[in-house]
């Protein structure tokens, strides 16, 4: 006749430490790493698993961007002057916002050219071609460093 073994595991129900050692180990949730999700850190693998699949993916992990200080400006597309007068030779009105117009090349139509940013050296070969630039995006910074300026005379002056 086949007797069917008692498992440990049930045994160590009701025990203090269940098995495990001292009773400070069991105490608390300290030796989990702590409630919800924290304990997820570098070792702990018990819970990436779950990490990985709430977050979806490995996003969760690591540096995120929101957390560096500052803002990142925003990224222009650039062109050249030889492409602006390649591609609009027959215009003369060009729309370029949302571009930076590099002074490689030479200009050799006359328009008038609206873009957000231009190099120091663009702006001089349009002048001599005897086009027009309108630069449409200020900068943030610049203002912000005027206003400064201004705040600061002022608090002298009222001293």
């Amino acid at each position: 006749m086949a007797f069917k073994k008692r498992k440990k595991s049930g045994r160590r129900h009701g025990h203090q430490t269940a098995f495990r050692g001292a009773k400070e180990r069991t105490r608390g949730s300290g030796n989990r790493g702590g409630k919800g999700m924290s304990g997820t850190g570098k070792r702990g693998d018990q819970r990436k698993t779950l990490v990985i699949n709430l977050t979806g993916g490995n996003n969760y992990f690591g540096k995120d961007r929101t957390l560096r200080r500052g803002s990142k400006p925003a990224k222009l597309n650039a062109i050249n002057l030889r492409d602006i007068s390649s591609h609009y030779a027959d215009k003369k009105e060009i729309d370029l916002t949302g571009y930076k117009i590099l002074g490689e090349g030479e200009l050799t139509i006359k328009a008038n050219i609206k873009a957000s940013s231009a190099s120091v050296s663009a702006q001089e070969k349009i002048k001599a071609s005897g086009s027009t630039l309108e630069l449409s995006q200020t900068s943030a910074s610049k203002e912000v460093k005027v206003k400064k300026e201004v705040a600061v005379k002022e608090v002298k002056a009222k001293k």
